[in-house]
């Protein structure tokens, strides 16, 4: 099989169980797996799920039930400059991805890489589920589309060590109650841009070639990106940058839009942030 010289650009989005599929008490979903066994009658939840699907509650055999807010998004503040939303960590990322892509559709422009939007579950349970960012849905999927290309063997491996991958997910913008508690030279703030998010330990997948390919695409696109990094003493949490960089080997940069009030019922951005992440990861996919 011949080798390609096709690189891989792929947008890495975590929706985590906190974020997609977001619990009415405190934001945090649960799939509830209820196994209804043969003699056990239908609840009135399950007969209702029933009727929605059209068949007899006693054919039902197991379901997911998972519950969400429903309250519509509000912009607040003197100018309207705040977004309050349910589950914004990670829709956010989602959502400026498909923006992004929608562009590069819309502009029909014929691009020199494949690019690539990966949106996975269970970010906030740990990712090592069939659907996680720890399984093997993303390997399988670019194993498939080099043979696709014509590419196996060494040359996919070559393939994977070229290619560069932006692992998207909300951080945390300074809180004013809580500044203390942030890193004292780094303080994000809301609508001043994307994140560009660096853990000395690891914690984010971003290194000096990811800074530098965050860095020209967010030039390209003519946005702001802020860095984040947290305080020592309050560790921070992880995305599925370091899952991926860790499977596959690819170049791995984690940014994300700053948030207030992450994981509650209803999170709080700002209305810039989103668009420019969304130019930015444009400019990204076109080749910045």
């Amino acid at each position: 099989m011949r080798e390609t010289s096709k690189d891989l650009r792929v947008g890495v989005v975590g929706i985590g169980a906190r974020c997609y599929l977001a619990a009415l008490a405190d934001s945090s979903p649960v799939p509830a797996r209820l196994v209804v066994a043969a003699d056990t009658a239908p609840d009135a939840v399950e007969t209702h799920l029933c009727e929605i699907a059209g068949i007899d509650p006693a054919e039902l055999a197991g379901h997911d039930v998972l519950t969400y807010p429903t309250q519509a998004p509000a912009r607040f503040g003197r100018d309207g400059e705040f977004l309050a939303s349910s589950r914004l960590d990670n829709l956010s990322s989602v959502h400026a991805g498909l923006v992004a892509l929608e562009a590069l559709a819309a502009a029909g422009t014929e691009l020199a890489e494949p690019v690539i939007l990966v949106a996975f579950d269970h970010e906030e349970v740990g990712s090592d589920t069939r659907s996680g960012a720890g399984g093997p849905f993303l390997e399988t999927l670019l194993r498939r589309l080099a043979r696709v290309l014509g590419v196996s063997g060494d040359g996919l491996e070559a393939l994977l060590a070229r290619s560069t991958c932006v692992s998207a997910d909300a951080g945390h913008s300074v809180h004013p109650a809580y500044a203390h508690l942030h890193d004292p030279a780094v303080q994000p703030l809301i609508n001043h841009g994307p994140l560009l998010k660096i853990n000395a330990q690891q914690r984010y997948a971003t290194d000096a070639a990811g800074a530098a390919i965050w860095t020209r695409a967010c030039t390209a696109a003519g946005v702001p990106s802020q860095n984040f990094v947290s305080n020592n003493a309050v560790p921070c949490g992880s995305t599925i940058g370091p899952i991926t960089a860790t499977r596959l080997g690819i170049a791995t940069v984690d940014v994300g839009v700053p948030l207030l009030s992450m994981h509650s019922a209803r999170e709080m951005g700002g209305i810039k942030d989103g668009p420019w992440l969304a130019q930015a990861l444009h400019a990204y996919w076109q080749g910045a």
